[in-house]
């Protein structure tokens, strides 16, 4: 039961995923901006998690990977609505989130939103407010009059878009100006050498959560994919420790 499967919403948009049963908490794996469940990580989050017999679940957003819909449409808002749609269709008990960049910060909305379902966080370069930090005062001016900004990409050939309607929800969405009320666990993994998200930032987010069970591991050559072979090890055993027997 592990080949990629879709549920549909109600607005009928099919949302590719993932599913494989096993033990809970249930991994729910969230990837970065543009990405989807074929990537490194969360496949091998996905085979480990086989190999443990513990249940995992992989997602595209809509708009992403074999997810319908169009990238321009989607939003923070939007995607945490997925995941949610899909944890509820596909994990009976709490749930441990994973998530990688952008699904760092979208794995804290996803708490938010249902803090009696997440046992444990768990995120890799998180970029919680990143349509904040991320652009100069010139390209906010340009997305808030409806504008999409272009920024070279590193990891591909085309550039890396940012659309209007992502960056005014993402500024609605902003978590690290007061406190973030979530009390369950969360560990955080972080390089140094990351271009494109301060290390600092999940410092940062340390101090914001309200729970008193966070650690930060800071990796010193890290990139920001932290897709090496060391890397992904620190990740599943990162994983395998994260103390989630019981719902804050």
């Amino acid at each position: 039961m592990s080949e990629t499967r879709f549920h549909t919403l109600a607005d009928g948009r099919r949302i590719a995923f993932r599913f494989a049963p096993g033990s809970g908490p249930a991994l729910v794996f969230l990837p970065g901006y543009m990405s989807d469940m074929a990537g490194g990580k969360a496949t091998a989050v996905f085979d480990w998690a086989r190999g443990q017999g513990r249940a995992c679940l992989l997602l595209d957003y809509s708009g992403c990977g074999q997810s319908d819909g169009r990238f321009a449409d989607g939003t923070l808002s939007c995607w945490r609505d997925e995941v949610l749609g899909l944890i509820d269709a596909c994990c009976t008990g709490p749930v441990a989130l994973v998530g990688s960049s952008m699904g760092g910060w979208l794995m804290l909305l996803v708490a938010l939103a249902a803090p009696d379902k997440v046992a444990a966080l768990a995120g890799i370069a998180v970029a919680p407010d990143f349509t904040d930090w991320g652009y100069d005062e010139a390209q906010k001016a340009r997305l808030a009059a409806g504008d999409t900004v272009y920024e070279d990409n590193p990891y591909g050939p085309e550039p890396t878009p940012m659309h209007a309607a992502f960056w005014h929800d993402g500024e609605a969405q902003r978590l690290l100006g007061s406190e973030i009320a979530l009390t369950c666990p969360v560990r955080l993994i972080h390089g140094q050498a990351d271009a494109d998200v301060p290390w600092d930032l999940s410092l940062r987010l340390a101090q914001r959560l309200r729970s008193t069970d966070v650690q930060v591991v800071l990796v010193k050559d890290g990139d920001h994919r932290l897709s090496r072979d060391a890397d992904i090890a620190l990740l599943l055993r990162t994983i395998a420790a994260l103390p989630c027997d019981t719902l804050p």
